[in-house]
Protein backbone atom coordinates (compact mmCIF):
# COMPACT_ATOMS: atom_id res chain seq x y z
CA UNK A 1 0.00 0.00 0.00
CA UNK A 2 1.55 3.55 -1.05
CA UNK A 3 2.15 5.78 1.68
CA UNK A 4 0.25 9.49 1.73
CA UNK A 5 2.39 12.14 0.73
CA UNK A 6 1.87 15.99 2.69
CA UNK A 7 3.59 18.63 2.06
CA UNK A 8 3.90 20.66 5.69
CA UNK A 9 2.82 24.34 4.87
CA UNK A 10 6.67 25.67 5.28
CA UNK A 11 7.41 23.21 2.41
CA UNK A 12 5.03 24.58 0.33
CA UNK A 13 6.22 27.90 0.82
CA UNK A 14 9.93 26.92 0.69
CA UNK A 15 9.11 25.30 -2.93
CA UNK A 16 7.28 28.69 -3.41
CA UNK A 17 9.86 30.92 -2.72
CA UNK A 18 12.36 28.87 -4.72
CA UNK A 19 10.12 28.62 -8.09
CA UNK A 20 9.90 32.60 -7.33
CA UNK A 21 13.96 32.79 -6.93
CA UNK A 22 14.53 31.16 -10.10
CA UNK A 23 11.89 32.85 -12.36
CA UNK A 24 13.22 36.09 -11.91
CA UNK A 25 15.99 34.61 -14.49
CA UNK A 26 13.63 31.99 -16.25
CA UNK A 27 10.25 31.53 -15.48
CA UNK A 28 10.54 27.69 -18.11
CA UNK A 29 12.89 26.86 -15.92
CA UNK A 30 11.48 27.51 -12.63
CA UNK A 31 8.35 25.70 -13.96
CA UNK A 32 10.74 22.46 -14.86
CA UNK A 33 12.39 22.84 -11.82
CA UNK A 34 9.33 22.51 -9.85
CA UNK A 35 7.84 19.47 -11.95
CA UNK A 36 11.13 17.47 -11.59
CA UNK A 37 11.69 17.98 -7.95
CA UNK A 38 8.12 16.74 -7.30
CA UNK A 39 8.51 14.41 -9.45
CA UNK A 40 11.44 13.29 -6.82
CA UNK A 41 8.95 13.39 -3.85
CA UNK A 42 6.09 11.52 -5.51
CA UNK A 43 8.55 8.48 -5.36
CA UNK A 44 8.39 8.70 -1.76
CA UNK A 45 4.77 7.21 -1.53
CA UNK A 46 5.80 3.87 -2.79
CA UNK A 47 9.72 3.87 -1.51
CA UNK A 48 9.45 6.06 2.05
CA UNK A 49 12.73 5.17 2.92
CA UNK A 50 14.88 5.85 -0.15
CA UNK A 51 16.41 9.16 1.54
CA UNK A 52 19.10 9.04 3.93
CA UNK A 53 18.65 9.84 7.84
CA UNK A 54 19.08 13.56 8.18
CA UNK A 55 22.89 13.86 9.70
CA UNK A 56 22.14 17.29 12.06
CA UNK A 57 18.44 15.29 13.60
CA UNK A 58 19.92 11.83 13.97
CA UNK A 59 16.26 10.31 14.05
CA UNK A 60 14.96 7.43 11.50
CA UNK A 61 12.00 9.21 10.81
CA UNK A 62 13.58 11.91 10.01
CA UNK A 63 14.87 11.35 6.17
CA UNK A 64 15.70 13.45 2.98
CA UNK A 65 16.57 13.36 -0.58
CA UNK A 66 19.20 15.16 -2.41
CA UNK A 67 17.62 17.17 -5.28
CA UNK A 68 21.14 19.46 -6.28
CA UNK A 69 21.71 21.91 -4.45
CA UNK A 70 18.20 21.18 -2.80
CA UNK A 71 17.67 18.93 0.42
CA UNK A 72 14.27 17.69 0.73
CA UNK A 73 13.72 16.71 4.49
CA UNK A 74 10.77 14.53 4.96
CA UNK A 75 9.03 12.47 8.00
CA UNK A 76 8.66 8.99 7.93
CA UNK A 77 5.46 7.90 10.12
CA UNK A 78 5.22 3.80 9.55
CA UNK A 79 2.14 3.21 11.72
CA UNK A 80 0.15 6.17 9.66
CA UNK A 81 1.61 5.66 6.14
CA UNK A 82 2.28 9.11 5.78
CA UNK A 83 5.56 10.88 4.67
CA UNK A 84 5.21 14.68 5.59
CA UNK A 85 7.83 16.50 3.01
CA UNK A 86 9.30 18.98 6.01
CA UNK A 87 11.67 21.72 4.16
CA UNK A 88 13.25 22.30 0.60
CA UNK A 89 16.43 23.98 1.58
CA UNK A 90 18.98 24.90 -0.40
CA UNK A 91 22.50 23.20 0.94
CA UNK A 92 24.34 25.47 0.98
CA UNK A 93 21.70 27.51 3.49
CA UNK A 94 23.05 24.53 6.44
CA UNK A 95 20.94 22.75 8.13
CA UNK A 96 16.96 23.17 8.60
CA UNK A 97 15.10 24.41 11.24
CA UNK A 98 12.55 21.35 11.16
CA UNK A 99 9.65 21.56 13.82
CA UNK A 100 9.71 18.44 16.53
CA UNK A 101 7.65 14.90 15.40
CA UNK A 102 4.75 15.03 16.65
Amino acid sequence: MAYKLIWSPVSRDDLRDIVRFISRDSPQNAESFAYRLMAQTDMLQEHPEIGRSVPEHRSPTIREIIFRPYRIVYRVDHEQKTVEIARVWHAARGAPKIRPSD
